[in-house]
């Protein structure tokens, strides 16, 4: 039986899945601008860190479908607070590293701890409020938290300035001591038998994420090229090898009856190729305001703040624009439009004002912004409530592979591109070719929300008005 609560949440219970979210978010958007400045602590060129990113998005999104199960068998509370130590541990440990390899397997434990808390921290809210006001709550959960992409890369620019980088990771550690106190005092502890969980089911959807992460990873180097062919030969055979298991088993981890789903099967879709040119951009913008336009940390961090600042301002507009226009067509033409936008960094110098940087940045990021909100709700739109579970599960899984899959592509892009001889190692030539290419892939990628339906999502629009 599952343990049930017979009194009142606290009123702060939504403060934990604030710190949650909060940690999560400027962890991730705080160590970009200090990049630079760890390579050369570290002894790597600023273009070969995107591993240390990639290690804990993919660490994320591998660990992720676990939350559910481990929440059962060990009740919330205890995960949660489990999940904290393990992260503010992982967080010490990356401020101890003194080379790139500790870097990531810190960055791992980092993750293995991340991955828990904010599904565990969401999953207690659900249980503990009534239907009715779980929307009240879980916006003033998560909006506090849209704070930290804001200050992340201002933050980071600033330590990394005027302190270290280190201090980037020490900063989770009051944070986190913060939500472990937070946790002991009001956080109830749900837990109820364990489920059964696809064990065989998570391995190999784990073991073709991981391959295929890190096919573009090994393919930016040289003389990595035949591995990393070895790599995406195991990723897609163990894809397969999932579809079969997942086609005779009823109870498997991501059933494949949710792809018969078109608009479920279009949004994934959608969600995973449209999103890699935008999550490669936090990897490739402070590395092209430092590296190739020579501007300091502090100046990166501020140039950066509009991407995650208008994706805050624009969410009120896509109720009127999915109302007037249709999720088809706003999602089609807005996919275009951030192709175009990032096609366009290219043209960008050091001679640049940064006004118009600024103001380039602050379209691209409110337009991301439309298509992140638009993506999720068009794929989870027709899903059964039998299917609802598994299906955000998989949302969310697909999210993080984006990031890493994009993080990975544009340092491939970039690094094979700075040894090209027709750059003539011009680094700034090497990123503008990046910015072309990762465009134009977006670009295409617009054909995905095309052959959505013209109807499709009137049902929401419905319920909305």
């Amino acid at each position: 039986m599952a343990t049930i609560s017979t009194t009142k949440p606290s009123r702060y219970l939504p403060i934990l899945l604030a710190i949650a979210i909060f940690m999560q978010q400027l962890d991730a958007t705080i160590l970009n601008t200090a990049l630079p400045s760890m390579a050369a602590d570290l002894g790597q060129s600023p273009l070969n860190m995107q591993s240390a990113i990639i290690a804990y998005a993919l660490t994320l999104a591998i660990m992720m479908p676990l939350s559910g199960f481990l929440s059962d068998k060990l009740g919330t509370r205890k995960l949660f607070m489990g999940s904290m130590v393990i992260f503010i541990i992982g967080s010490v440990l990356c401020a101890a590293s003194n080379n790139l390899p500790l870097l990531v397997l810190a960055r791992i434990i980092q993750g293995l701890g991340g991955a828990m808390l904010t599904p565990v921290a969401r999953l207690t809210m659900m249980q503990a409020y009534d239907r009715s006001k779980l929307i009240t709550v879980m916006n003033y959960a998560i909006m506090p938290a849209l704070i930290g992409p804001v200050l992340g890369p201002i933050i980071g620019g600033y330590l990394v300035v005027y302190m270290s980088w280190h201090w980037i990771f020490l900063l989770n550690v009051p944070i986190g001591l913060l939500g472990l106190l937070v946790t002991w005092y009001i956080m109830p502890d749900f837990n109820r038998p364990a489920n059964y969980f696809d064990g065989l089911g998570f391995f190999l959807f784990s073991a073709s994420a991981f391959c295929m992460t890190l096919t573009f990873e090994t393919m930016s180097h040289a003389n990595n090229i035949l591995f990393g062919c070895m790599m995406a030969a195991a990723g897609i055979g163990a894809l397969f090898a999932y579809l079969a298991h997942a086609r005779q088993n009823n109870r498997a981890l991501y059933p494949p009856h949710l792809i018969l789903v078109r608009t479920f099967r279009l949004g994934l879709a959608g969600n995973l190729v449209s999103r890699l040119g935008m999550s490669a951009l936090p990897l490739l913008l402070p590395l092209m305001f430092q590296v190739a336009f020579s501007y300091d940390a502090v100046n990166s961090g501020w140039l950066l703040m509009p991407l995650a600042l208008a994706a805050i301002f624009a969410k009120p507009f896509l109720k009127p624009l999915m109302n007037h226009f249709g999720y088809r067509n706003t999602l089609a033409w807005n996919t275009r439009i951030i192709g175009i936008l990032i096609m366009s960094l290219a043209f960008i110098s050091a001679a640049t004002p940064q006004w118009l940087i600024l103001l380039h940045l602050c379209v691209l990021g409110a337009c991301n912004s439309l298509q992140f909100t638009g993506m999720n709700t068009i794929t989870l739109a027709d899903l059964r409530p039998n299917q609802v579970s598994s299906g955000t599960s998989l949302m969310a899984v697909n999210q993080q592979l984006a990031l890493s899959f994009g993080i990975a592509i544009g340092a491939l892009l970039l690094q094979n591109l700075s040894r090209a001889s027709f750059i003539h190692q011009n680094i700034t030539s090497a990123f503008r070719v990046t910015f072309i290419i990762l465009g134009v892939f977006t670009l295409l990628s617009s054909w995905i929300f095309a052959r959505l339906h013209p109807t499709d999502g009137d049902n929401l629009l419905t319920r909305e008005k």
